[in-house]
């Protein structure tokens, strides 16, 4: 069993969908997916600007923010966002513990900016998902600063014995 298959099904247990949804949503995920990406988060979730398209559902990795639609009448399944987290920009989200709800934004990298509402059963939730997305968008996708290891012929900055310098003559 692959790493995405291991954690993909405590993820949607924890937010409490139904097995028959994730079970309609896993083959988009499973094709958008690469099988060592761990599930972060599991979750339906709405778009405030547009009310009557449909439900959502969201997948959050490490990796990638892929989301997919159910529309209402013939609940039929569509790829909505399939992007790598470094292809977003300006990401924020606002936790509200008394709407019980977390609103994400991000820009796409065709420039459309995109909103989700998530709402939680509880107001602890709310700070849990705070956590989990600070995790993914804050600590994993800083830039990788430039760090010289190791230079072929050249000894260790330790092992370098201190530079000559001849004392001044009076």
């Amino acid at each position: 069993m692959d790493v995405f298959s291991r954690t993909f099904l405590p993820a949607a247990a924890e937010t409490g969908l139904a097995t028959q949804t994730v079970s309609r949503h896993l083959p988009i995920f499973r094709r958008c997916v690469g099988s060592g990406d761990a599930t972060i988060l599991v979750t339906r979730c709405s778009r405030p600007d547009h009310p009557v398209g449909g439900e959502y559902l969201m997948l959050l990795t490490h990796r990638r923010l892929v989301v997919t639609q159910e529309t209402r009448v013939l609940h039929r399944l569509r790829l909505h966002l399939n992007t790598e987290l470094r292809e977003l920009t300006n990401v924020t989200w606002s936790p509200d513990p008394r709407s019980q709800s977390v609103e994400l934004a991000a820009t796409a990298i065709d420039g459309a900016r995109e909103r989700f509402l998530i709402r939680t059963h509880h107001p602890k939730q709310v700070w849990q998902l705070d956590t989990l997305l600070n995790h993914a968008f804050r600590t994993r996708l800083r830039t990788p600063r430039e760090r010289l290891v190791a230079t072929i012929g050249e000894p260790p900055a330790a092992a370098r014995p201190a530079a000559f310098r001849p004392a001044a003559v009076r």
